[in-house]
This record gives structure tokens, C-alpha cells and sequence, in this order.
């Protein structure tokens, strides 16, 4: 398919920016959510050509396409972009550590001081309890139901 070389480098740049691109499969939908002036067939057909290159890979769930961009993809895409090396997309960006520490949780007021006792404590606690089926209890395995049944 012919795509306008304008909206091949607008599809480009946006999955270099973010590094995954995801498109509903509507081949007449007038336009992509996150790329207003590009249809959405020309996303989807820009997208099935980087994946017959093996630059990105791609998965298919609830009629929505995701594309994930590959190693070989980023140098290609730097290539066909003119980026530098220092670019990299948002998928591989690396969180800033957080120097602050959290504050401690406060106490709700009227709450109680200790630890709390629940039902669940007295249902889970089986100190003077008989736990278990009984004693009279004699479970009974007989063959012959169903499938497994011995031919007579």
C-alpha cells in the first residue's frame, strides 16, 4: 500500500517516542486515536511492514493490534529519523529513582492501639478444635462410572 511519506514518519516518530503502538482493527475508521491526521489503515499496514522486517512484534487481543519495537527496530528507525544515539524510546527509559522516603502511615483516630482480633483469627486458630472429616469418615473409591467403566 502507498502511504505519503508524511504520515509514514508521523507513524515512525510516534513508535520511537513511545516504543509500542496500538491500533483497533477498523480498516475504515477515519483516523488513529493518538495520530489525529494519519487513517487508521495506514498505521496498520506501516506497522505489518516493520513486522515483515522483524523490527517490531506484534500481538493481537480484543480486536486491538500491539506493536512492541524490537532492538533491530530502534537502529532503524534512528537511521530513517537522522536521531542520535542519546534518543531512546519511553519503553526503555529507566524510572529516576526516588530519593524521599515515605511518611509514615498515621493511625486513624478512635482506632485501637494493638493488633486487632478478627474472625477470622478465631476461625483459623484450631487449638481445642476437631478439624478434619470424623471419625466415621470411610470414603469409597468403587470403579465403573463413565468413560472409565470396565467393558462386561
Amino acid at each position: 500500500m502507498l502511504i505519503p511519506k508524511k504520515n509514514r514518519k508521523a507513524v515512525y516518530e510516534h513508535l520511537f517516542k513511545e516504543g509500542v503502538v496500538v491500533a483497533k482493527k477498523d480498516f475504515n475508521a477515519a483516523s488513529h486515536p493518538h495520530l489525529k491526521t494519519v487513517p487508521n489503515l495506514q498505521v496498520i499496514k506501516a506497522m505489518q511492514s516493520l513486522k515483515s522486517k522483524n523490527y517490531v512484534k506484534e500481538q493481537f487481543a480484543w480486536q486491538h493490534y500491539y506493536w512492541y519495537l524490537e532492538n533491530d527496530g530502534i537502529t532503524y528507525l534512528r537511521d530513517y529519523l537522522h536521531l542520535p544515539q542519546e534518543i531512546v524510546p519511553s519503553t526503555l527509559k529507566r524510572p529516576a529513582a526516588r530519593t524521599t522516603t515515605a511518611p509514615p502511615k498515621a493511625k486513624p483516630q478512635g482506632a485501637p492501639a494493638g493488633p486487632k482480633s478478627d474472625d477470622r483469627d478465631a476461625y483459623r486458630s484450631a487449638d481445642n478444635k476437631n478439624v478434619g472429616p470424623g471419625q466415621d469418615f470411610k470414603p469409597e473409591f468403587r470403579g465403573g462410572y463413565g468413560r472409565g467403566a470396565q467393558p462386561q
